[in-house]
């Protein structure tokens, strides 16, 4: 990929480089970037859409699911016509049409702890849009492992959440740290039900959280759990501390 910006995109990303925190600069850092979306449904869709349009220049693409008429109400980067496909392949060919630019790298089968720990080790920074906490809690074995940064999201009900965890700086705690070994029957949005706009939000506040990290500007939100309270339109951020004792992130330097 050229290390530098043609024509086309200086138009199409001139909004973005006119902020000075971004400029030139950030744009082709964003555009060598490479970055791992794990999930494409309510979370994942936003956050997709938005890194497309945002330049990063290779987005690579994980889950094994298809396309439900279930998921149209928040997995905004599907629609009806795409029921029964590949959540992967809907997402490529929207992608594709929005931002021909880019690079974009399917993985439509589960990925096991081999597959995992290689399409972690080939991108920049890793972003956890899944609904399950098995996968949180491998995704976030592997980024400590791979020594890359891991924007993780979730949202249920009419409650998300956010969190940055980056292995590269020695106060951050992991996400384990943060939920321990959590609990494995908690309910699904399948089952709880959940609200469009708000993986909406939570899904666009990882994609900027990402944007910041690769681009390199503003505060990520390392060490903060960010709480969002749909019902009452209220934000609450919490410190969170890295534990010594992790079992995962422990031994590391």
């Amino acid at each position: 990929m050229s290390v530098e910006l043609n024509d086309d995109e200086l138009l199409r990303y001139s909004r973005q480089i006119l902020l000075p925190q971004i400029d030139i600069a950030g744009q082709l850092r964003l555009k060598a970037s490479r970055a791992l979306i794990v999930g494409l449904g309510g979370l994942g869709s936003p956050v997709a859409l938005y890194l497309a349009a945002a330049g990063v220049g290779e987005l690579h693409l994980a889950d094994f699911d298809t396309v439900d008429l279930t998921n149209l109400q928040r997995q905004i980067i599907h629609d009806g016509s795409q029921i029964g496909v590949s959540k992967v392949d809907s997402a490529i060919s929207r992608l594709a049409a929005l931002n021909p630019q880019i690079r974009l790298l399917a993985h439509r089968a589960a990925l096991d702890a081999d597959s995992l720990a290689a399409a972690v080790s080939a991108v920049d920074l890793v972003l956890d849009c899944s609904d399950n906490f098995t996968t949180r809690e491998a995704v976030n074995a592997a980024c400590v492992a791979a020594g890359k940064p891991l924007v993780s999201g979730a949202a249920i009900r009419l409650q998300g959440q956010l969190a940055v965890f980056d292995p590269r700086s020695k106060d951050s705690p992991c996400y384990h740290c943060l939920f321990g070994h959590g609990d494995e029957s908690a309910l699904t949005c399948s089952e709880a039900g959940v609200v469009g706009p708000l993986v909406g939000l939570v899904g666009s506040l990882q994609a900027l959280e990402a944007l910041k990290l690769l681009a390199g500007f503003g505060e990520p939100l390392v060490g903060r759990l960010l709480l969002v309270d749909a019902l009452d339109s209220r934000f609450r951020e919490l410190r969170i501390k890295r534990d010594p004792a992790c079992s995962v992130c422990g031994g590391r330097p």
